[in-house]
């Protein structure tokens, strides 16, 4: 049997009144979703482990059936993985946002949506004029970039953009870690000399970035200013196993994803790469082509993740009918083109379909609070869900699984 997971980034949600104090999943139209629920088993799944901040890098690490206490290192390094940097042992990477700053707030944490031929300019420009031996900038995806600190430490205290919508920048700016601040590890700066050097080339950014021809074009259209880096989740280059060798019944696999993060999981879990065209991480993007490239995968491959980010996208930015439309078409233009796919196949599939954690669309931030997941293969006795929301999934009949433990489930399905 070969497995499939679908995985709609932020797709889970609160009631909103606006919609008669229903969740984004219970209102919005997902026949496709509610079928494989209805015909599957379904559950809820928590995704943060304790004393982790409930982002993406935590949570698809855990999905995908890792010990985040034993491989966990920011999002930093597994950027680095995935845009192809090979990280040297004193180095210190760290994801580099470019985002918006208005009236001393975070106006928003993508600087206007940026194309990746937008912000290319605009890194090396900062590369350029702040890069020395030990500072590097390298360009990533769209609004989402490197900062590699030869040298450099991880005990930080950072602020991710996304969770400070509207909020003043100045006293979000990076802090040494409690007890680390004048530690010295062998061959690296102390955490607040590393502090120190990372506020300094923001403000030093916000300096260059105001003057960039790019910004000064976009000042006069009216759209929203990438005049700041913002540097955060740092770490040194981590040791994971391969799926491979956490579960036998992997023999290959592969990930499908616009963003840097989640390939770069997929790169230290030993999966293969497939870059889509079209794939743009928001609503615009290739929904077909990444069907395609999942099913062109599944005929050789025994493992495919496939990462939908056009939800949480519209989560953080408080859109809720962009949100709704997303969650629809998710369920169109992936999960029924999926399942109509591979129902009949001779060898058999596993579909699981699940967000990795809330982006509440009126809060537009991440939150730690357990998902529904729903899994399905022709064969499987059903449970008595009939749809799948996050209030049904609560009496399915996985009950509450933490972390690794959904992995461990879905591939005992052999």
């Amino acid at each position: 049997m070969k497995h499939l997971i679908i995985l709609g980034d932020g797709m889970a949600d609160h009631p909103v009144k606006q919609l008669g104090g229903k969740t984004l999943l219970q209102y919005a139209h997902t026949p496709y979703m509610d079928k494989l629920a209805r015909m599957g088993k379904t559950g809820c799944l928590s995704t943060i482990p304790k004393g982790f901040h409930p982002g993406s890098e935590v949570a698809n690490t855990a999905i995908l059936g890792y010990d985040l206490n034993a491989v966990y290192e920011g999002r930093g390094p597994l950027e680095a993985a995935s845009i192809g940097y090979d990280m040297r042992p004193d180095d210190m990477a760290m994801r580099c946002n470019l985002i918006s700053l208005q009236n001393g707030r975070i106006l928003n944490h993508h600087g206007g949506h940026l194309q990746t031929e937008e912000s290319d300019l605009l890194i090396k420009s900062l590369n350029e004029a702040l890069g020395t031996e030990c500072v590097r900038f390298i360009t990533g995806i769209q609004y989402r970039h490197l900062l590699v600190i030869r040298g450099g430490s991880k005990r930080l205290m950072c602020a991710p953009p996304h969770d400070h919508p509207n909020e003043a920048w100045k006293p979000l700016l990076v802090k040494p870690e409690k007890g680390w601040e004048d530690i010295v590890e062998e061959g690296r700066m102390t955490a607040r000399e590393t502090a120190e050097l990372i506020n300094r080339l923001t403000l030093q950014s916000q300096e260059l970035l105001s003057q960039h021809p790019f910004n000064k074009a976009r000042a006069v259209q009216g759209k929203p200013l990438a005049n700041s880096i913002w540097a955060w989740s740092g770490g040194y280059r981590p040791s994971m196993k391969t799926l491979m060798q956490l579960f036998p019944n992997i023999k290959t696999g592969a990930v499908i994803s616009a963003v840097d993060l989640i390939r770069g999981i997929g790169r230290y879990a030993g999966l293969r790469n497939i870059i889509v065209p079209g794939a743009t991480g928001l609503a615009d993007t290739n929904y077909e082509g990444k069907v395609r490239a999942a099913l062109e995968a599944l005929k050789t491959d025994d493992f495919v993740y496939l990462h939908i980010e056009a939800s949480d996208e519209a989560g953080h930015d408080g859109d809720l009918a962009l949100k709704l439309r997303t969650i629809e078409d998710l369920d169109r233009c992936i999960v029924g083109p999926m399942y109509e796919a591979v129902k009949d196949e001779k060898e058999k599939v596993c579909i699981a379909v699940l967000p990795d954690h809330p982006t509440p669309v009126e809060m537009r931030i991440h939150v730690d609070e357990p998902v529904p997941f729903l899994i399905w293969y022709e064969g499987i006795e059903p449970d008595s869900v009939e749809t799948y929301n996050e209030e049904s999934c609560k009496k399915g009949e996985y009950g509450l699984l933490h972390l690794e433990q959904f992995m461990q489930t879905f591939m005992k399905y052999e």
